[in-house]
């Protein structure tokens, strides 16, 4: 796009190692990185060429058909994440992981995205990045241009590849005008990842011809104040005029990334009816890829353009999709504001009925857990269900029915009634079946189904749960959590080679996230695959640093695997997260134990601290006492250690052979026979029991 033209470049001297930050006087001043091969050309990520993932797109549709020649299988590992922020390269990349929610029409779209999805495309496209150039062998370069004005969907990105990334493979420079606000995520990031340096403006460019146009083709991005002078000095109607044809250059590209960012901004500056047009379907779009943020602002923007009594319809959408996004947001309080004002403007039932079912889940799950309130959740979607029933359609009135039962069984379980919801869970999927075709609302039907396995496991009908799960997968088999969910209920049956299936094909199925990775690596710890749950536990914490449970399941395998020096970087790492997790002061312990006997039983006191009855601690401080000779002491470890899991066999054996140098056979010889009952294959303690009863 000509709003990505480059005036010039400027040298800085010699490059500093490590990524760019890069603070500009002149926006059109666009740093050299140094020698190695820019991996393409500059990107702007301005948010108004081309909406959410401005940047992550551009980045794509640069560098991904090089990929797809080189190395296939890495983008089709990736697809989701490509498809998500390069629409139009879905005929060169294809698509293979459609589900029903993304192929469900407007009308039956009633599942949205986790606001949680963009950071998973994020990692999705930083390693597809990363990977790609790694396997071309040589290091590049990357500029970013105009991130202070980025979406939050790029900002994210960009915070991604600068921590992930390591700049000897890949070196970015992220530029920033002078002073500006950033937002969060990406300032945190390049104060920890990037070196800054502020950048004088270089000298302007020739004026062209018509600097107005020069300004509108330029989507209103320029560094040269002379060509926003010419645009403003312009009367209303020349503006409009030379927006018109841009906005009709625009809309001809036929590029839907185009659509929610340039295109909307010139229609907004042509006229109402083309505003409208452009920001209703940037809006639609928005919500169902999750891009909650900028559905937001295009409501705004719309609300500009109509209101309930010129445009019922598109004031509607404009508003209730607003509120959906701010619900996804963590911003319920302004969702809620938004939904009374609606119900003092008009008089609508279809829109009261929305109303009162979007209030009911503001109530029962957005809210903060202090203003949840579940009986006025309930109150209002007893209302909902109460209009859904007097719709005179057939069809509507059966999906209203079903739809809203779905949102007061989610309000039963919150308020303890897991029967009360299956029954309405049920009671749903029979209207469903008795009123519409079997091809009307399957998404729907199968939000129902996977709902109905959700409560049946809850109440403990393991197998009936599993049932619903495999069916829903039967239907929509690319839809990954089904698979995830699927799998922990596999893990509570005992089939872990099932559940390790169902957590690859997760893991296949969607952009990355950290539970499927971490929950593989225990059940592939369980299969005896050590080297494949590192591997699993490594990718979590890229994924998610501050997650220490991975922390201290690595920091196990590693010690188990005799890596104590890498054991005691994760335990050190964990620590710093959070110093009051006890099973990291147990493997800290067990990093003392073979040389510092002192400080591994401080160790394990400071975990016994924390947690009175950890077993680890428990069992690994009676083992401390015992060797030390003090046979009292570790006798009292073993006697809470059973006190708290009286089952175990490990602990009943250990407590027996304390009760043994004690002199007490005969309480030795009761731990033992309950031990022998709990394991009956183990040979320590049948040995053990065989050697008590030939003595008595």
């Amino acid at each position: 796009m000509s709003g990505q033209t480059l005036s010039g470049q400027a040298s800085l001297g010699q490059t500093p190692a490590g990524h760019r930050w890069f603070r500009l006087d002149g926006r059109d001043t666009v740093p050299d990185l140094g020698a190695a091969a820019p991996l393409t050309a500059p990107l702007s990520a301005h948010s108004r060429l081309r909406g959410p993932y401005t940047f992550g797109g551009s980045l794509a549709r640069a560098f991904v058909p090089d990929a797809l020649r080189i190395v296939p299988d890495l983008v089709r590992l990736h697809e989701t994440a490509v498809l998500s922020m390069a629409p139009e390269l879905r005929e060169t990349v294809g698509a293979t992981k459609d589900t029903l929610t993304s192929l469900a029409v407007p009308a039956e779209r009633t599942r949205f995205y986790s606001r949680l999805r963009t950071l998973r495309l994020a990692h999705a496209l930083t390693e597809l990045v990363r990977d790609s150039v790694k396997a071309g062998g040589e290091s590049r370069t990357l500029i970013i241009r105009d991130a202070e004005a980025a979406d939050p969907t790029d900002a994210e990105l960009i915070a991604v590849l600068l921590r992930r990334v390591d700049p000897e493979l890949l070196t970015i420079g992220v530029c920033t005008a002078a002073g500006a606000d950033l937002p969060d995520v990406l300032a945190e990031a390049l104060a920890a990842h990037a070196t800054a340096e502020d950048v004088p403006a270089g000298e302007p460019g020739p004026l062209p011809a018509d600097p107005a146009a020069a300004y509108v083709a330029a989507e209103g991005l320029t560094g040269d104040d002379r060509l926003h002078a010419a645009y403003a000095a312009l009367d209303d109607d020349a503006r409009a005029a030379l927006h018109a044809a841009r906005l009709a250059e625009l809309t001809a590209a036929d590029e839907q990334s185009l659509r929610l960012g340039a295109v909307p901004w010139h229609a907004e500056h042509t006229g109402h009816d083309e505003a409208v047009a452009a920001l209703r379907h940037a809006l639609d779009y928005c919500i169902d890829m999750g891009y909650y943020d900028a559905t937001v602002d295009f409501g705004r923007r719309g609300r500009v353009f109509v209101n309930a009594d010129n445009d019922m319809e598109n004031w509607w959408a404009f508003t209730t999709k607003m509120t959906t996004s701010l619900a996804a947001l963590a911003r319920p309080e302004e969702a809620e504001a938004l939904y009374d004002d609606a119900r003092a403007t008009t008089i609508s039932v279809a829109i009261h009925q929305q109303a009162a079912y979007a209030t009911a889940m503001l109530y029962t799950r957005h809210h903060e857990p202090e203003d949840r309130d579940h009986r006025k959740a309930k109150a209002w979607i007893n209302q909902a269900i109460a209009f859904a029933s007097q719709l005179p359609d057939p069809a509507e009135r059966a999906f209203g029915s079903a739809f809203y039962r779905n949102g007061l069984a989610l309000i039963e379980l919150h308020l303890g009634e897991p029967q009360k919801a299956l029954d309405l869970v049920d009671e749903g999927l029979r209207i469903l079946d008795g009123t519409l075709s079997q091809d009307e609302h399957k998404l729907h039907r199968s939000v129902l189904r996977y709902n109905r396995a959700q409560v049946l496991a809850g109440l403990g009908r393991v197998e009936e749960a599993l049932q619903d799960y495999s069916e829903v997968i039967e239907v929509d088999p690319n839809y990954p959590e089904y698979h995830f969910d699927r799998a922990a209920l596999l893990r509570r049956l005992g089939r872990e080679e099932e559940a390790l299936h169902d957590y690859d094909e997760a893991i296949r199925l969607s952009p990355p996230f950290p539970e499927a990775y971490f929950n593989r690596a225990v059940v592939r710890a369980a299969l005896g695959d050590v080297d494949g749950a590192l591997r699993d536990l490594g990718e979590t914490i890229a994924l998610e640093p501050e997650n220490v449970d991975a922390r201290v399941n690595r920091a196990e395998l590693l010690l188990e695997s005799g890596r104590v020096d890498e054991a005691g970087g994760d335990v050190a790492a964990g620590l710093a997260l959070d110093a009051e997790r006890a099973e990291l002061h147990v493997l800290r312990g067990h990093l003392a134990a073979e040389t510092d006997a002192g400080a591994a039983l401080a160790a394990y006191d400071r975990a016994l601290e924390i947690n009175a009855d950890l077993l680890g601690a428990l069992t690994a401080r009676a083992e401390l006492r015992y060797a030390a000779g003090d046979l009292p002491a570790a006798l009292s470890d073993l006697d809470t250690a059973a006190a708290a899991h009286p089952d175990d066999p490990a602990v009943l054996f250990n407590r027996a052979v304390v009760l043994i140098d004690l002199g007490r056979p005969g309480d030795a010889r009761a731990d033992l026979e309950k031990a022998a009952e709990a394991a009956p294959d183990d040979e320590d303690v049948a040995g053990k029991l065989a050697e008590l009863r030939e003595a008595a």
